[in-house]
């Protein structure tokens, strides 16, 4: 589990094809990996990794045909930047929201534009996702945790304070920018019950 509160930014240092599968070898930035081990859970743009191998400066974590079906990370090359998390620890304090690191699907930014000093975006959501984003609810948007202002229909629109800008790869989003996206885990269980309700047990 993570907390959608992003520890440092990396980037790809490399990528190694395997059939449908990838091995990637990311730049752990500012992100200290001396608390880390294999097997460790690592969310990177809000994908949850394992942590395969790691050194000073780089760890390395396979990604499955399935994870590169549904996130952004089929779109990207070496040299990317990329949203750092390490998972969060049962005693600290919750400052976003729960995420799973199971991301939903991907969304795409439609609207940038400045208010203020904060940034606004409108980000469109895939087929079928759009049920699960209420506005003030909570999204999470490539690993970070945000309040959602307003939903028109597939489209959602966040504000991106001064300092997200500065501590996350958002600052880089420009329109057509692909996006991971994981609904919040309340809205994710309420719309399988209900679904679950309205077909009965059965499933007649």
């Amino acid at each position: 589990m993570f907390t959608g509160i992003i520890e440092a930014t990396g980037h790809i240092e490399a990528i190694e094809s395997a059939g449908r599968d990838s091995r990637f070898i990311f730049n752990s930035g500012r992100l200290p990996l001396d608390d880390l081990r294999a097997g460790d859970s690592i969310a990177v743009n809000g994908a949850c990794l394992t942590l395969l191998a790691k050194d000073a400066r780089h760890f390395t974590a396979d990604l499955s045909a399935e994870t590169l079906a549904l996130t952004t990370f089929k779109g990207l090359r070496a040299g990317a930047r990329v949203n750092l998390e390490r998972a969060m620890q049962l005693t600290a304090r919750i400052n976003g929201h729960l995420v799973s690191g199971h991301v939903d699907g991907v969304g795409r930014v439609v609207e940038r534009s400045d208010e203020g000093r904060s940034v606004r975006f409108g980000i469109e959501l895939p087929p079928g996702l759009e049920k699960l984003i209420c506005k003030k609810g909570s999204v999470t948007v490539d690993g970070v945790s945000l309040t959602v202002n307003a939903v028109n229909q597939a489209v959602f629109n966040v504000n991106i304070i001064p300092h997200t800008l500065t501590q996350t790869i958002i600052a880089d989003y420009a329109e057509q920018t692909m996006v991971n996206i994981e609904a919040d885990l309340i809205a994710r269980h309420l719309a399988r019950l209900l679904a679950a309700r309205q077909t009965g047990p059965d499933g007649a």
